[in-house]
């Protein structure tokens, strides 16, 4: 057992921790999450085992790494830069204020701050749900510049969210048009469909627009739009009880495909 050492990682938020060799070579490692000892060699059981003792707080099943799923493999395949996993909430908004952060001074905020933190907001709470088997993209790119703000795949199908910041605002949605306070009706719902007819192109499955208004003062939907779901960001955990649409292996292969930038190049 003598030179072996166990360095712990973070893989996509969850602990992994790694048995080296002394020339930094792995020849194990341990998911807390799965409760699995993973082993690239057999003849070295017993002293991963031993090294990992002081880790280990429960019952573990011991055997080599699973066989990768065709969707591990396409992601494994993936280039960085074509992977669109990475991308934050708001990811196209923080490079645009990065790029240009306008005015210091200026009487009115900057309408991209006010995106951004709505992005944010929905972004953040689409994130918590990946423990419950669901993924979110966010920031997808679209041809001619256009872009959907949150793209979520799980047990429930797929989901285009567009979220709009409304903060202490009255809100009437009366299809096409979405009115904020006392602005001039926005026909924003023929964008919405737009955006997710055309994700249903690139991913040839359906995909379910959705609009997310976060932190309005009141919402007001006379009759329901046609396809487009309206939420409040306090609604959002609540598509996590969606289910019965797509098995596990469905969702990590829309996922696989849906992360690779490439797939939106023809939309």
């Amino acid at each position: 057992m003598d030179g072996l050492r166990v360095i712990p990682t973070w893989r996509q938020g969850q602990e992994r921790l790694y048995v080296c060799l002394p020339d930094g070579r792995n020849i194990a490692w341990y998911d807390r999450e799965t409760a699995r000892v993973n082993l690239l060699g057999e003849d070295r059981e017993d002293e991963v085992l031993l090294a990992l003792a002081p880790f280990i707080t429960g019952p573990v099943a011991v055997g080599p790494p699973p066989v990768p799923t065709p969707a591990e493999l396409a992601r494994l395949a993936l280039h960085p830069d074509d992977d669109l996993a990475p991308n934050r909430p708001g990811e196209a908004l923080l490079v645009a204020l990065d790029r240009d952060p306008g005015p210091t001074r200026r009487l009115r905020p900057d309408p991209r701050r006010r995106a951004l933190a709505a992005e944010q907001t929905v972004g953040d709470a689409l994130d918590r749900l990946d423990g419950a088997g669901w993924h979110a993209l966010h920031s997808v790119p679209l041809p001619g510049g256009g872009r959907i703000h949150h793209l979520l795949i799980g047990p429930g199908g797929l989901f285009a969210l567009h979220t709009l910041y409304a903060r202490k605002q009255r809100v009437t949605v009366a299809d096409p048009t979405v009115t904020l306070g006392r602005r001039d009706p926005d026909p924003l719902l023929r964008r919405l469909r737009a955006d997710a007819d055309r994700a249903s192109y690139a991913l040839t499955a359906e995909v379910r627009p959705v609009l997310t208004l976060v932190e309005p003062a009141s919402v007001s939907v006379p009759a329901a739009p046609r396809e487009v779901r309206v939420l409040t960001d306090k609604d959002v955990p609540g598509l996590a009880g969606h289910g019965g649409v797509l098995k596990p292996a469905d969702v990590e292969a829309l996922h696989a495909m849906a992360r690779d930038r490439n797939t939106w190049t023809r939309v």
